[in-house]
């Protein structure tokens, strides 16, 4: 009777446990995909994961769904019928506040950079692996993480700001000015460009910006650091001619302290 007691006792246990882990921890995601089967897949092997899983067919609808405010992430698909994911991308705007992963069938370069300056935060070429792709919606995630711990800083903390080379950090708004000027700026770029101010006069390697910053691993042949810092570069030039970073051929980029 005491087994019995102890092993019921124990089932209910895990599952208070369990229901308060979906309760605080479960995320939601918006796939944008005309793919059934691929919608379907997702939703079974993302529940598992503590992660729901909304499914719209096209890109209109999928566009009117992203502007939700419990959407979590966006896996948005390039090839769509009625409305490409470009043109989905192009229709948030670079300042949309959610984060939107990208699927392609093409792993061309081109595709991707368009993808990173028209705002996604992230890439993945069909056919892929579902570890993979799992890893990469992690990696997002703790992204976000990091963002709110920082929201969370006190007061005193949050209205600091830091500047650097007449450009200037916002920690408690999320804003990086240019001389006076508000940068319009994605997610990834916002990480990105704040380390790098607080690596100033330091050389910083695509490595370290993917693994600190993005929080994965950087592929062999993977452009994606390059693409991100380019279009920052080009966004704080539109501003102030001078060039605030220095590339070192073959071992990274510096951000310039300035006089």
């Amino acid at each position: 009777m005491l087994i019995s007691f102890l092993h019921i006792k124990g089932k209910l246990l895990l599952s208070a446990v369990n229901l308060f882990t979906t309760m605080t921890l479960k995320k939601n995601i918006l796939l944008i995909d005309d793919d059934e089967e691929l919608a379907a897949l997702l939703t079974e092997h993302l529940a598992s994961e503590n992660i729901a899983v909304t499914s719209c067919l096209d890109g209109v609808t999928g566009l009117a769904k992203a502007y939700d405010d419990n959407i979590d992430l966006i896996i948005l698909d390039v090839m769509m019928p009625r409305l490409g994911g470009f043109e989905v991308l192009k229709a948030l705007g670079g300042s949309h506040k959610t984060p939107i992963l990208m699927l392609t069938a093409s792993g061309n370069d081109s595709d991707r950079i368009q993808g990173f300056e028209l705002g996604a935060d992230d890439y993945l070429a069909k056919p892929f692996k579902f570890r993979e792709l799992l890893a990469r919606i992690n990696a997002i995630f703790r992204r976000v993480n990091i963002i709110k711990n920082q929201e969370g800083l006190s007061t005193k903390q949050a209205i600091s700001e830091e500047s650097i080379n007449q450009v200037t950090i916002n920690h408690a708004t999320r804003e990086i000015y240019c001389h006076d000027t508000l940068l319009d700026l994605t997610g990834n770029q916002y990480l990105i460009l704040a380390y790098f101010i607080s690596k100033h006069s330091q050389v910083v390697n695509q490595v370290e910006i993917s693994e600190q910053v993005l929080q994965r691993k950087l592929g062999s042949f993977d452009r994606t650091i390059d693409a991100q810092v380019s279009k920052i570069r080009r966004k704080l030039l539109a501003i102030n001619p001078v060039d605030k970073f220095k590339t070192v051929r073959g071992s990274g980029y510096v951000f310039l302290k300035g006089e």
